[in-house]
């Protein structure tokens, strides 16, 4: 079994507390045409390096029914700055245009097989996964962004397009696991693309 979903697979339902302080799980987001579903956190370059772009890709394809729901699973014991506390910080500050939920157990980026932040899941209608990897080609530095994945994905998807290129590397720092070392990989973790 791979360690990360694979393209068909199906959404997995979750309920995780936003930085709203409400909970939300997958049937919140029911009206939508197609979810984004993404493992990002507070203290990552390319996270922070990438953000804007994700906004605006956000905000562009938020009339088409596409909704975002970015998740931190990142262990509070590796970098302090990846706590809820700080996770609503970050939302009053940069009002992001997706909700923000803190997976603490680490159990949602488990069965997802989050690899890296970010790592984007987008799913169709019926919540079929129809892309997943990296957002841009050069997330730590978007000045050198050539190629921005996640937009073409969801272009191809609102034209009605099967997504031609439906995985990719995502790039990113690892997943920070609770009681490994902060660069810490599962074995069966490889890249997505050989």
């Amino acid at each position: 079994m791979a360690f990360t979903l694979s393209i068909g697979d199906s959404a997995i339902d979750f309920k995780l507390l936003g930085t709203d302080g409400s909970y939300y799980s997958l049937e919140h987001f029911d009206n939508a045409k197609g979810l984004v579903v993404f493992f990002t956190c507070n203290h990552c370059p390319y996270v922070m390096g990438s953000n804007e772009v994700t906004r605006d890709t956000a905000e562009k394809y938020a009339q088409h029914g596409i909704k975002f729901v970015a998740i931190n699973a990142n262990s509070v014991n590796t970098y302090s700055e990846d706590s809820y506390g700080h996770m609503v910080e970050i939302m009053k500050e940069k009002n992001f245009p997706w909700v923000y939920l803190r997976d603490e157990s680490q159990d949602v980026a488990r069965v997802y097989g989050a690899l890296r932040t970010p790592h984007f899941y987008v799913f169709n209608v019926d919540r079929r996964l129809i892309y997943t990897g990296r957002g841009v080609d050069s997330p730590k530095d978007v000045s050198k962004m050539t190629m921005n994945n996640l937009e073409r994905a969801l272009s191809e998807f609102v034209a009605g397009e099967p997504v031609s290129i439906p995985l990719t590397n995502p790039m990113g720092c690892n997943v920070k696991w609770d009681g490994k070392d902060p660069h810490w990989m599962p074995v069966e973790a490889c890249d997505l693309v050989v």
